[in-house]
């Protein structure tokens, strides 16, 4: 299980990264001011931090200075979100820069990509009795083993990586198919019911009126 320090002064944002990685399958450790992050560092080993930039004590550039020798991934979450700002946070070392108001769904996605490239991924992920492997591939229950496509498979870690969060209709498109979503929604609905059927997560994979799909386990 990956190891994820949270730090923000904000309670209530720190709150729901917390909760949301949490439910994705992630370690997380969370802390207020960047004078309790540099002391949790000196103790402790994670895979990914998450870094305001904005904090008390000590502000987020200085401690990216203080992260970089140990060789730990760090996206920078903050308010300050100009083309000047984003520029020095990547410039500065930071492996990505999110700019707050964001969806859940992309931080995910940005955790995953940045935990992928720093060689870092969890790649057996257990969920609703399921073994997903993603490097073979492969779904099994038990020791038998589930045949899906390769867009049901990444379907199915779509919701697996965002579980208990409401996916749009649009954003399982983008996100599955890579193009622009043009409101024909034929495709994912097709594709989520040969997916329940499979799995036989017919109560699990709920529909959201007018939204899309939510996993509930």
């Amino acid at each position: 299980m990956n190891r994820i320090l949270v730090v923000e002064d904000e309670k209530s944002i720190n709150d729901l990264i917390e909760m949301n990685l949490s439910e994705a399958g992630y370690d997380c450790v969370c802390c207020y001011d960047g004078e309790a992050a540099a002391d949790i560092l000196e103790r402790e080993s994670f895979d990914l931090v998450l870094l305001d930039i904005m904090l008390p004590k000590v502000d987020g550039y200085e401690l990216l200075d203080f992260i970089k020798p140990m060789g730990v991934p760090v996206i920078f979450i903050t308010a300050k979100g100009t083309m000047a700002d984003k520029v020095r946070g990547l410039r500065l070392g930071a492996d990505d820069y999110l700019v707050k108001p964001f969806e859940i769904v992309e931080l995910l996605a940005r955790v995953e990509a940045v935990l992928r490239r720093a060689g870092k991924t969890q790649y057996e992920i257990e969920a609703g009795g399921l073994t997903i492997d993603t490097r073979s591939h492969t779904v099994t229950r038990g020791s038998r083993p589930i045949q899906l496509t390769a867009k049901e498979f990444e379907l199915l870690l779509l919701f697996v990586q965002n579980k208990n969060i409401a996916l749009f209709r649009e954003t399982i498109y983008e996100r599955i198919w890579g193009g622009e979503y043009m409101g024909d929604s034929r495709t994912v609905d097709l594709h989520v019911q040969r997916l329940r059927k499979k799995l036989h997560w017919e109560d699990k994979i709920k529909t959201i009126y007018k939204v899309g799909y939510r996993l509930e386990i």
